[in-house]
Order: C-alpha cells, then sequence, then structure tokens
C-alpha cells in the first residue's frame, strides 16, 4: 500500500496525540490516582503506536510500546507515579518530539532510542503493594463492558423489552492498522440508525468523535433485528476484526453491576416511561446529540496545507494590488457604471479578505501549549513553587506572527520565573504563598492581540535600575531626574541591561530583553512594562492580527509617495512656520502642552526637489510609546489598504524602511518604519 498519501494526515494527528501526552502527563502529576488521565495517555500513545507501525516507523513504535507497558503498571497498581518516573515518561514524548520533526523534513524518523527504552523498562519494576487487576487485551475490552447505565437508561431498556424490542451490547473491534478510525466509526453508527435505536456508546460519541478510543468500543443498542443480521451488518464494513453481540437485560445489568440499585420515585418513572415509549417508536431516527453529531463533524472541518493557504494569500495580494489600479482608473475616467461595477468588486473582494485571512488564524495556543511544560523543567532545576495560569489560548492569531512570537515569550516567562518569583522561603518570610504564579494571558481588541506575562514576584526596582542605567551610561544624570516610571522600567529593553545580582543559566531580568523587544517591533507589535516592588511585574505585548495587509496613510514628499502605517499615527495637523521652535538645533513644535521634535522626511530619504516656499506644513504626529514626533510632508494622500513586501536582502539597510508596496497607478512606493525614526 502506498503511504505518501496518508504522511500528511499521519503527521498532523501524531503532532496532536504527542500534546495530549504532555498536557494529560502534567495533569498526572497533580493527580496521581486519576486512572481516568492515565488511561487518555495510554489511547494516545496507544493510537500513536498503530499508526506508525502501519506507516513503518519502527522506532516510534518500539517507544511507545513500551510508554504503554510503563502506564498498564500505572494504571493496574503495579507502579507509582512519581516525579522521577514522569521525568523518564517526558524523556520519552521528547524523543518522540524529535523523530516527528525528522520525519516532518523528509527523513526517516529514526533515532538511538535503546537509553530511554532502558530507563521506561527499569521505572516500570517499581512494584506496590495493592490488589493488581487482570492484564491484556482483553480485560480492556471486558472493562468497557462492565460500564454502568443510570436509571433512566435502565427504564428505556425495561420498557423496550416489554414492546417487544430486543436489546443488545455489541461490541465492536477495529483492525490494529485501522488508519481513519472516524470514519469506520461513522459507517458502523450509520448502520445503527437503519435498523434500531442507540441508547448509549462507550467510550461517548464525543470520544468516538475524537478518536479518544483504542481500537475497541460498546454500543447498546435497541432493535428489531436478531444478533445474526447485525453482526453480518457490521462485518460488511471494511478493518473490522471482530464483532460481539450479546443480549442484556435489566435483570443481567443489576446482577452484572450491583452498584446500580437505586430506584427512582413513581412519579419520576411514570415521566420516564412517557419519554422512552417516544424514544423507542421512535427507532429510525437517529439521535440529535449522539450518531447525528459524527456527520456534522465529518463534514465540517477539512485539512488543508498551510503551503496552499500561502499560495492563497500571495493571490489575494496580487488582487488587492490590482484593485487600487482599478480604483483609481474609475477615478480618472469618471465613469459612472464603471465606478459602480468597482465599488461593487471592491465591497466583495473585502469580504474575500476577511475570509482569508481568517483561515490563516491559528489559536495561540499551540504556542501556550510548551510553557506547561517548561514551566515544570524550570521548577524542578530551580527548587521553585509555581503555578502557571493561561488565560485565552483560543485567541486566534496569523500563523506568520505564531510562528514569530514563540521566542520571545519563552524569554519572558523564563525570566519571571528566575528573577521574577522569589524561592519559597523567600515568599513565606514576606506573607506570601510559598507557590507563586505566572499568568499567561491572551486577547483580542480592536485590530491588535494583546499578550500579558504577569507574575506576584519581586518586582522591578527603580531605583536599581537607574544606578545601573546610569553606570553604564545609558542615560545622564540629568534625564534620569525626568524619567518617569514606565520610561525607567523600558530602560531594561537596552542592550546588555541586567539588574541580576547574579546572572544564571536560565536568565537574567534584563539579559536579551533587547532581542525580545527587536523581534516584537519587528512583527509590528511594541512590549511595554508595569511593575510594583513585592507584587510583580506585568510585561504587556501589542501585535497587528496580521502582518501581509495593513492600512497606511499615503503621503506626498517631493512627487514621491511614502506609505505610513495607520496605527503609529496619532492624527494629522497643518502648522504655519512661524510656530515652529528651535533649540539645540532642533526644530519643535508645541502640540497642546507637549514639546515635539519635527523630522523632514525629504532629508531622511534625500529626496531631491525644489526647496518649499509656503507659510504651512502638512505634520503627520507618530507614536511610539512614549515618544512622539511630527513627520513634516508635502501633502496628505489618502488612506489605502496596502500589501506589504519585502525589499529582499540587498536593501535591507535601507534606513527607516520596514518595506514597500505597488499602488494603483503601478509605482513602487516605501512604508516607513516609525519605530526606526523614533529611537
Amino acid at each position: 500500500m502506498e503511504m505518501n498519501q496518508y504522511l500528511e494526515i499521519f503527521i498532523e494527528e501524531s503532532k496532536e496525540h504527542i500534546q495530549a501526552c504532555n498536557d494529560h502527563l502534567l495533569v498526572l502529576e497533580k493527580n496521581p490516582e486519576d486512572v481516568n488521565i492515565i488511561n487518555e495517555i495510554f489511547r494516545s500513545a496507544h493510537t500513536l503506536k498503530g499508526m506508525a507501525a502501519t506507516m513503518g516507523f519502527e522506532d516510534i513504535a518500539k517507544l511507545t510500546h513500551q510508554m504503554e507497558n510503563v502506564l498498564d503498571d500505572i494504571r493496574n497498581r503495579k507502579t507509582r507515579v512519581t516525579p522521577e518516573l514522569l521525568d523518564v515518561v517526558f524523556l520519552a514524548v521528547d524523543d518522540l518530539e524529535t523523530m516527528l520533526q525528522s520525519i516532518t523534513e523528509g527523513g526517516d524518523g529514526k533515532r538511538d532510542i535503546a537509553e530511554t527504552v532502558e530507563k521506561l523498562a527499569s521505572r516500570g519494576q517499581i512494584e506496590i503493594k495493592g490488589p493488581i487487576q487482570k492484564e491484556g487485551r482483553e480485560d480492556q475490552i471486558d472493562s468497557i463492558a462492565r460500564s454502568t447505565y443510570d436509571e433512566f437508561e435502565l427504564t428505556v431498556l425495561q420498557q423496550s423489552t416489554e414492546q417487544g424490542f430486543s436489546c443488545y451490547e455489541i461490541l465492536i473491534q477495529l483492525r490494529k492498522d485501522c488508519l481513519l478510525k472516524i470514519a469506520r466509526v461513522f459507517m458502523i453508527f450509520d448502520v445503527f440508525e437503519k435498523i434500531g435505536e442507540v441508547i448509549k456508546s462507550n467510550p461517548t460519541v464525543e470520544e468516538l468523535e475524537e478518536e479518544k478510543f483504542d481500537d475497541h468500543f460498546i454500543v447498546t443498542l435497541i432493535t428489531n433485528e436478531t444478533a445474526n443480521n447485525i453482526q453480518e451488518s457490521i462485518l460488511n464494513i471494511s478493518e473490522i476484526e471482530k464483532v460481539d453481540v450479546q443480549p442484556i437485560s435489566v435483570q443481567t445489568i443489576r446482577q452484572r453491576d450491583k452498584n446500580v440499585e437505586q430506584t427512582p420515585t413513581d412519579d419520576t418513572t411514570v415521566e420516564v416511561q412517557e419519554m422512552t415509549t417516544e424514544s423507542v417508536q421512535r427507532k429510525n431516527e437517529p439521535k440529535k446529540d449522539e450518531t447525528s453529531s459524527l456527520k456534522n463533524t465529518a463534514s465540517k472541518t477539512i485539512r488543508v496545507n498551510i503551503d496552499r493557504l500561502d499560495i492563497l494569500m500571495n493571490l489575494f495580494e496580487e488582487l488587492v494590488i490590482d484593485r487600487g489600479r482599478l480604483e483609481q482608473i474609475s477615478h480618472e475616467l469618471n465613469n459612472l457604471e464603471l465606478q459602480e461595477t468597482v465599488e461593487r468588486m471592491s465591497r466583495v473582494s473585502a469580504d474575500l479578505q476577511n475570509i482569508i485571512l481568517n483561515m490563516r488564524m491559528v489559536p495561540i495556543e499551540t504556542v501556550f501549549n510548551r510553557f506547561p511544560r517548561m514551566v515544570r523543567e524550570l521548577t524542578r532545576e530551580l527548587h521553585k513553587k509555581i503555578n502557571l495560569e493561561i488565560i485565552g489560548a483560543e485567541t486566534e492569531l496569523d500563523r506568520t506572527v505564531i510562528d514569530e512570537i514563540g521566542d520571545p515569550l519563552v524569554h519572558l516567562i523564563r525570566n519571571a520565573i528566575d528573577h521574577g518569583i522569589e524561592m519559597p522561603k523567600e515568599r513565606r518570610e514576606k506573607g506570601k504563598n510559598e507557590e507563586g504564579t505566572v499568568v499567561l494571558k491572551a486577547y483580542h481588541s480592536g485590530n491588535h492581540i494583546f499578550i500579558e506575562i504577569e507574575d506576584d514576584g519581586a518586582g522591578i526596582i527603580k531605583e536599581k535600575v537607574l544606578q545601573k542605567a546610569l553606570s553604564k551610561e545609558i542615560i545622564n544624570e540629568q534625564d534620569a531626574s525626568t524619567l518617569t516610571d514606565s520610561e525607567i522600567y523600558e530602560l531594561i529593553f537596552s542592550s546588555g541591561f541586567s539588574t541580576a545580582d547574579k546572572i544564571s543559566d536560565i536568565s537574567g531580568r534584563g539579559v536579551g530583553l533587547d532581542v525580545v523587544k527587536s523581534k516584537i517591533e519587528s512583527l509590528g507589535g511594541k512590549v511595554s512594562i508595569d511593575s510594583q516592588v513585592e507584587k510583580g511585574s506585568k510585561f504587556s505585548i501589542q501585535l497587528p492580527l496580521t502582518v501581509s495587509i495593513i492600512s497606511v496613510m499615503l503621503v506626498d514628499v517631493q512627487n514621491e509617495t511614502y506609505c505610513i502605517p495607520i496605527s503609529s499615527i496619532i492624527e494629522t495637523a497643518i502648522i504655519q512656520k512661524s510656530e515652529i521652535l528651535h533649540s539645540h538645533n532642533q526644530e519643535l513644535i508645541d502640540l497642546r502642552g507637549k514639546v515635539i521634535p519635527l523630522i523632514y522626511l525629504k532629508d531622511i530619504y534625500e529626496v531631491p526637489g525644489v526647496k518649499d516656499t509656503d507659510d504651512f506644513y502638512s505634520v503627520v504626529i507618530i507614536k511610539k510609546g512614549d515618544k512622539m514626533a511630527g513627520l513634516i510632508v508635502d501633502s496628505f494622500i489618502g488612506q489605502q489598504e496596502i500589501v506589504l513586501k519585502s525589499l529582499g536582502h540587498y536593501l535591507t539597510p535601507i534606513t527607516a524602511v520596514s518595506g514597500s508596496t505597488i499602488l494603483g497607478d503601478g509605482k513602487v512606493a516605501l512604508i516607513i518604519d516609525c519605530n526606526a525614526l523614533l529611537t
């Protein structure tokens, strides 16, 4: 069988199962006695093993098989859940990630896993006292078959039997090499819908939809069909290994499960009987909350290669450029019919733009998911107690930004843990909870996404920051006396700046934060700090939702057109030359009590032209944090959405230029990097 067609599906589903293992292992560490969590991890490992074996990736299959053995010992109470044991299982998950990455990059997924397998095997030998359950696959199936029924379900079975229907528990076992289990589940439930009424599924239908089961499940069916007919109907579906149909009754269930002995009140029984009679009579109608949802789930989502979305985005960017050209031609020709057509096309393309941008949006949890594991390792290394709270992981962000934001967040969280949160003893002495808290929060506001990293640690000491800044000659004594709290905190973004008494291998408060700031600003965002001594610090990051299509103000400078991003503009103004102030060879204006410097774009970009003799200047007021400036231009052209194009490697040294675009008349216009002008 040709496996290349399934490789992409294998990679995507394997990533999901590996992430599920990571997440559930972290939960298991806090709830070591919770068998349900162990079962979830076991299912993910088991499914990954089956897929890897089918695809021929033997090392992954071998490692997950050894993980299964350890997990099986845990749930059978042969092995204790200890931090040391979880360290080894986490090590195995790391190996799985490395091998999957190799496969993603076109490799064979092979890796020397002998040491990890040996560690898993040795950790799995830790025996404990207590009742030992039966082992093996058949016992897993038997434990599912012994699931209990609530009183409502028992009444349904009782009423159905009295009306002449047959009740069955049906075990369906898929082949180990079954690739698309959800498709088989859908086909099986489709058969059940036609012959009867499903009243219970174990695992639940939701878990079956998400493939949260090994290779078998139990369905309780009410029908008029015989057991042989049911078995034959299911076995006609491919990749079904076994179908076991067993008749059941309320009496046999009560004998099998002694815990279900509660009898409802008479009023409840009457109400249930009325409901169940109608339910059984409509046996050919699928249940909306179970079997029908399988169809809906299968038809509403598809997997799309991200490269295809990139191609689609590139084509749409060309469409945006042509749209601008058509709008300009329409305006010049002043033809009513053409204008109406162009306006309609503009509205449709605007809707299309929103759809395409939304298709590229990815939940930020794809980045956030790595942090709980990282925090666990850091707390063990630093001997601290830290609780990581994640809020708003479902918030969506453009994939291009998602790919770049991970490293800055890693650095900020490591700083918060290493130099923000105190040691447990120190926290107790301060009257704090010995467990520190780091909150990672994301949310939308307008056309931006905000990410906040907040800790309840020692905070940033302003005096210490100023002293370090003065010693490194980042600022002078005169400037230091005029700085606001926010401006003082921003000093830690200076290159090589650190307030830490001892720089650790983990991080240093301030070490590398200049890189963090540069990365965020390169994405069109900004970062700010707020802190209170002994209460903690908060780093706030503001990012645009997308960086490929942006809104700009078009301005004219000596017959050259430039683009200024709207996100950097506060306002535009017309000023008289007589209003300009002069100080230390710098021209300034007084804008409602705030003195801001003026920057002549024609001088910055050395644009040739005739000297301006007008008595008025057109000014664009821009802002970056607390810094402001006025850009002197010849005239304002108007606001427009443009496609951001890179200048390439040859033109990167150009001062204060973040990219270029193609205007409606076919000319190339440079996009001004306002952040660079305000450094």
